[in-house]
């Protein structure tokens, strides 16, 4: 990876939530370009653009019908050419989502597909079934079967997502060649790169029956492949060693060792992977599951990946995930405290830091009061199975409520105005009723603000090469207290040894009580905009310490 993509932070956009710009409550790609002031001022110097393609949004945008054309809802081509333009001359570079493990059943190859004679027939998964009965056992990752029965062809096709979105068949060398193009395509326009969902499940090297699991039956035919790993890496030496750009993996269900195969250097493959096992320290086997919250499991797991990986995509929050302050701060009286505490493990933890809209600004989860309210499709889907189950309708509101996709994706918070700003039109989704207090405008005249905090410690983050480009140490984990260490290596070759000017201590009490950690060092930064500091810890507060040569 080049080194200057070290010095990345991204911003991750949900479009259709951002920023509406000709009142039909949807955002848009004017939008985002009409924020973009406000983008470089946060300074951030990326963006993750969630799809902008052309799609029926049966996944909101992740069903994709054709990958060289904008969703009409979100503008035109010209439109997304001037975003690209436009953010570059900020110095704000911009990601694609790259959906390649499904399409949607409306895409042009799906739709020639259904006939068994075309060539395009092997580009998915096409199979008869077996006594009446798809052709095997698989569950998909929406809570149902992963084959839907095509009538006309008489045939089953594989979708391990949403049945309007068939699994794309990589054993066909045809497809690998239409990737190729699509990539090639916009990173001739200008992009930096591409954020690959799902991506280690994209090589299935068998259809055979799977172990029977609670959840995602099939998986081991499927899951982190050999296959994958050659397509992986065919993709970087064909297509991106040739640009200026970076890569980073959705990667489900990965261990350390196996995030390696997919992002170590000598790979050859990912830059960076999403991994998943910080976002499951709150939960029983499933996300809808919930236990409670301990930060010493969330810590521990941070600090585990620390180690182990030399770099990583860091993250509390993003589409699929609730919102972090309501998930991991338990008191809402420390809202923004606590945005500011998770903040400070963020951009200070070694790796590429990705912040997703507004997170900035502690948004929460949204105020819902119905199911009616939710149009997630992977929420109404484990409603029904909920039920089917036997679970009470209270309860499987419960799940859905705390857990939904969609309380990430509400509108954006930009004013104590109609619709917070987001748009003078009805709102596709409903608008948390908590922007008259939560807003970018407020918190912009606020020096105190979360969002204040964020634009400082990104500042002082860019300034410092020990947080840059530093090691990682952990020195103490014990229930709500993180401590660690950020230090540049010796020159070796010159004799020196690491000294003080060389390491930063962070250390984070997420708790509702005061804690105690003594120590010396000089305060560097603080959630609490103290000076100096006295070994005791306020709620939720955090703080970076030029580290001294004794503890008290």
């Amino acid at each position: 990876m080049n080194s200057r993509w070290k010095n990345t932070i991204v911003y991750q956009i949900y479009p259709r939530s951002f920023q509406d710009s000709n009142n039909d409550g949807i955002g848009d790609l004017p939008g985002i370009i009409s924020r973009l002031d406000y983008l470089q001022e946060l300074g951030i110097n990326c963006l993750w653009l969630s799809p902008v393609y052309k799609s029926p949004n049966d996944d909101n945008g992740y069903d994709i019908s054709d990958y060289r054309d904008i969703n009409p809802e979100y503008g035109t081509m010209e439109d997304m050419e001037n975003l690209i333009g436009r953010a570059k001359s900020r110095g704000i570079s911009i990601i694609m989502d790259l959906v390649i493990n499904h399409t949607s059943d409306e895409h042009e190859w799906f739709v020639k597909s259904r006939d068994k004679k075309s060539p395009y027939r092997n580009y998915y998964f096409w199979c008869e079934g077996h006594n009446g009965k798809p052709p095997n056992n698989w569950t998909s990752f929406f809570a149902e079967d992963a084959w839907q029965k095509d009538e006309s062809s008489g045939e089953y096709y594989l979708h391990l997502f949403s049945k309007k979105q068939p699994d794309l068949n990589y054993h066909n060398p045809s497809v690998l060649e239409e990737i190729k193009n699509i990539m090639r395509f916009w990173l001739d326009k200008g992009i930096a790169g591409f954020r690959c969902d799902v991506i280690n499940i994209i090589w299935k090297s068998s259809l055979q029956n799977g172990r029977r699991r609670l959840i995602l039956t099939g998986r081991e035919h499927y899951l982190s492949q050999d296959g994958v790993h050659q397509i992986l890496k065919t993709l970087r030496k064909e297509v991106l060693s040739s640009y200026d750009c970076f890569t980073v993996g959705e990667t489900v269900f990965v261990t350390p060792k196996t995030a390696k195969d997919f992002c170590d250097e000598s790979a050859q493959e990912l830059d960076m992977v999403f991994s998943f096992e910080h976002m499951e320290c709150d939960q029983i086997i499933v996300k809808w599951f919930k236990r409670k919250f301990q930060p010493q499991r969330l810590f521990k797991v941070l600090a585990k990946w620390q180690s182990e990986l030399s770099w990583n995509a860091l993250y509390f929050e993003n589409h699929d995930q609730p919102r972090s302050v309501s998930r991991f701060v338990i008191d809402g009286n420390f809202r923004a405290p606590g945005a500011k505490a998770l903040a400070m493990i963020l951009l200070t933890l070694r790796g590429t830091p990705f912040i997703y809209q507004g997170q900035e600004i502690a948004m929460t989860n949204g105020d819902w009061n119905s199911l009616d309210q939710i149009q997630d499709i992977e929420s109404h889907n484990v409603y029904r199975l909920a039920r089917k189950l036997g679970f009470s309708a209270k309860y499987a509101w419960k799940m859905i409520k705390k857990t939904s996709r969609d309380n990430a994706r509400t509108p954006m918070q930009w004013e104590f105005a109609p619709n917070a700003a987001f748009s003078p039109g009805h709102p596709w989704l409903r608008v948390n009723d908590n922007y008259r207090d939560i807003n970018v405008e407020a918190q912009r005249r606020d020096k105190d603000s979360v969002l204040s905090f964020y634009r400082s410690l990104i500042v002082f983050r860019q300034g410092s090469q020990v947080l840059i480009n530093g090691g990682f140490r952990a020195i103490k984990i014990k229930r709500n207290l993180f401590v660690y260490e950020r230090f540049l290596e010796c020159n070796a070759a010159a004799g020196a040894k690491t000294g003080n000017d060389n390491v930063v201590r962070v250390v984070i009490n997420f708790s509702r009580k005061k804690a105690e950690y003594p120590f010396n060092g000089r305060v560097l930064f603080s959630t609490a905009n103290r000076k100096s500091y006295d070994g005791v810890l306020s709620p939720y507060e955090g703080v970076i310490l030029k580290a001294g040569e004794t503890e008290k």
